[in-house]
């Protein structure tokens, strides 16, 4: 399985992080984008560190097209600029271009929203992209596995993208697991 991480400029840059570090301790092959909006976000939330994806300038990426295998997608942090932009097939830069190719090939894309409150446009939007087939993932962490750091809380919603995927991990205790 490929699997192309998509980051953009919502809070939440964290659990991008977490992600990319699960699907590469998986052996999950995987490529990224950033917006430049997440790079300002990545200074500001998760100091020295840093990642080699593309930019989301670079529309000549292998991916942009559909004749490029990538098995799934998964945006996140989703900022409600970019979730607005794939739910009305504005594909301006290279995520909501890839976004849109996954859309128009029916391959999995899984969005990962990070805002709150919601307003009735991010809510229709979301319910637009879910009829076309997209997941909606909101980043809610879960307590019943008792986190007890916030990288459990992290390692929550990375399991969950992971299980949307169909990737096999264990990031989290499942409900009635010991």
């Amino acid at each position: 399985m490929k699997v192309l991480v998509a980051i953009t400029g919502a809070s939440g840059i964290a659990y991008a992080l977490r992600l990319l570090q699960a699907l590469q301790e998986l052996g999950i092959e995987h490529e990224c984008i950033i917006s430049d909006a997440a790079r300002k976000i990545l200074k500001h939330e998760a100091k020295g560190a840093e990642l080699r994806c593309y930019s989301e300038h670079e529309i000549e990426a292998p991916f942009s097209s559909g004749s490029h295998r990538v098995d799934a997608m998964v945006v996140i942090p989703c900022s409600m600029k970019t979730l607005a932009a794939i739910a009305n097939g504005y594909a301006g830069n290279l995520i909501t271009r890839s976004a849109d190719v996954m859309l128009k090939e029916r391959r999995r894309l899984v969005l990962v929203p990070r805002e709150t409150p919601l307003n009735a446009i991010h809510l229709e939007n979301m319910l637009k992209l879910a009829r076309l087939g997209a997941v909606i993932l909101p980043a809610m962490p879960a307590f019943y596995h008792q986190p007890e750091s916030i990288d459990d809380l992290l390692g929550f919603i990375a399991g969950k993208v992971l299980d949307a995927l169909g990737i096999e991990h264990g990031l989290y205790r499942r409900w009635g697991g010991e």
